[in-house]
């Protein structure tokens, strides 16, 4: 509001009608006086004021993040001169420029304005180091020839392997051979003969500075394709483009992995070649922003199924539902999207990666838990031991089941002593599909308590049945009639309930099968695996009934 207060101000210091400028304040006056004509009340002109303000700071954000950009283009060029200064003094073996102010401070400009001299004048220096360099060759290269007589036949070949290379470089660089070599000399196009073709000390100087000028535009538009390249396969990858789309380009990205000697193909660095990779780039560009969306919602499908094959529980609605509202405002920017995505992806991997351990000894739990599943219901098959297809294989599966299932206790102990550094360390529970292992580990343990537990008192019952039936025989001289099994299924199911009545570890069961489900990312169950093992205690009844049936009706076979 103190803003408010400070253009009402404005109105007040700007009262005076003979100024003819228009300024702020005389508008804002011209404003309050319509707002007076039409009868406008406080609180709207309040609203109106707010947005006054609000549009004239997004104008000044506007304007300070276009210097920010002048000022970071400054810093890369005044950072890439320096480096040309370095590069350029290193070449000539010199360690400073005498006669220019060495100026490292100032502003930007200033510094800009302080190096350029030295660049201009190490510049020079190159170009005169390099033709010296070239006359001291040539003159090495004629005192070669007058000493071994056949300096007229060195000078022809030179000429030859030079024309040669001037044919091979305008090939790649999609350039007229014939008009550019005929710039050095016109005896040098391949219809004049060979006798005929110009060997002179200023041919082969021109000749010679034409390859070099050639290969070092050879460099620049290979280094420009390179980067075309590497974008046109980024905006790909980012916008799963088919392969029909890519393989026009074949041409432009097959140079990502080349070298610059390795391009010789004719016309693969010409002018019209980087144009259309440079309009491809600007289409995919503009195609990106219209897509942000259905890009931006790619990358939170892949940070998705990162957490869910870590098993860490997020909330995919919510973090869509900002996706949407981030693009659909008005100051939103694409690249600060992706690379904050980009971002979320590079943790969520490091935690995934630190939780790694500990899931891979969680698949192995519940791996033992299946299998003491399956043995316990193996264990209650009466025809187990019969002679049928397969039966040995069951056995080694038993034999095997039981060894894991006696690991189960010590497997469960050092998965908790994992579990409990694993917090102290990260500071954080370490939940499991939104479930905190520990938790879950712990009434594991409880429930395997109680299981033992009833397992101890159903032996406990069976001696005492046993006794119960000793004296019966004493008494009567007989054991119980196995001719009348109704009455012993009516004592073991008596019993059973009777077990069953406490139903703790059957509610318990129950409870964790019903909510121990694991919700994938779109929200639906998936039944592939508990959040818990499917046996946390084993169904009493079941284990009553075997073995009050077996204490009544006399031993079973086994």
């Amino acid at each position: 509001m103190c803003h408010i207060a400070e253009l009402k101000m404005g109105v007040a210091g700007h009262n005076d009608p003979l100024l003819g400028e228009t300024t702020c304040g005389s508008l804002l006056q011209q404003l309050q006086l319509i707002w007076d004509e039409v009868g406008e009340s406080d609180e709207d002109r309040d609203k109106m004021l707010l947005q006054l303000e609000q549009e004239c700071l997004d104008v000044y954000r506007r304007k300070v993040d276009q210097a920010s950009s002048f000022r970071a283009r400054l810093l890369q060029q005044l950072a890439n001169s320096k480096s040309e200064l370095t590069r350029l003094l290193s070449a000539l073996g010199e360690l400073s420029i005498s006669g220019i102010p060495d100026k490292t401070h100032g502003t930007i400009k200033e510094q800009l304005a302080a190096i350029s001299p030295s660049l201009e004048i190490l510049c020079r220096k190159r170009e005169s180091r390099v033709k010296e360099f070239a006359d001291v060759q040539l003159q090495i290269q004629t005192l070669h020839g007058e000493i071994a007589g056949n300096l007229q036949s060195n000078r022809l070949r030179n000429i030859l392997e030079s024309v040669s290379s001037v044919h091979d470089l305008c090939s790649v660089l999609g350039m007229d051979f014939v008009g550019t070599v005929t710039e050095v000399h016109p005896s040098l196009d391949d219809s004049v003969g060979v006798q005929s073709k110009s060997i002179s000390d200023e041919t082969i100087s021109k000749l010679s500075k034409m390859v070099i000028r050639l290969k070092e535009e050879k460099s620049k538009r290979f280094a420009k394709i390179q980067t075309l390249a590497s974008q046109l396969s980024d905006l790909w990858n980012l916008m799963d483009a088919p392969v029909e789309e890519r393989q026009p380009f074949q041409h432009i990205t097959c140079n990502l992995s080349s070298t610059l000697d390795d391009v010789t193909v004719p016309g693969a660095l010409a002018l019209d070649i980087i144009q259309q990779a440079e309009l491809e780039v600007e289409r995919l560009d503009q195609l990106k922003a219209s897509r942000m969306k259905d890009i931006a919602f790619k990358k939170q499908t892949e940070l998705e199924d990162i957490y869910a094959r870590a098993h860490v529980a997020i909330d995919s609605r919510a973090a869509r539902d900002r996706i949407t509202s981030i693009i659909e405002s008005s100051a939103f920017e694409p690249s600060e999207l992706l690379a904050d995505m980009e971002n979320q992806i590079l943790q969520a991997n490091e935690e995934s990666l630190s939780r790694k351990d500990i899931l891979e000894r969680v698949d192995r739990w519940m791996s033992a838990c299946e299998e003491e599943s399956w043995l316990e219901d193996y264990s209650r098959d009466d025809n187990r031991y019969s002679a049928t297809r397969g039966a040995h294989l069951n056995l080694k599966r038993a034999e095997k089941a039981r060894a894991l299932v006696n690991k189960i206790p010590g497997i469960v102990d050092t998965l908790i002593a994992k579990t409990r550094a694993w917090e102290q360390e990260q500071g954080m529970v370490f939940s499991y599909d939104g479930v905190g292992l520990l938790a879950m580990l712990d009434e594991y343990k409880k429930l395997r308590k109680d299981k033992e537990d009833e397992k101890r008192k159903m032996r406990d019952q069976k001696k005492i049945n046993d006794q119960l039936a000793a004296e019966q025989e004493k008494l009567f001289g007989s054991k119980p009639s196995p001719a009348r099994p109704q009455s012993s299924r009516k004592v073991a199911g008596a019993r059973t309930n009777g077990v069953a009545a406490n139903g703790t570890p059957a509610r318990r069961l129950s409870a964790l099968q019903s909510g121990g489900r694991t919700a994938s990312r779109d929200g639906r169950r998936d039944a592939g695996r508990p959040v818990a093992p499917v046996n946390y205690v084993a169904i009493a009844k079941e284990d009553a009934a075997s073995q009050a049936s077996s204490s009544h009706t006399g031993p079973s076979t086994p």
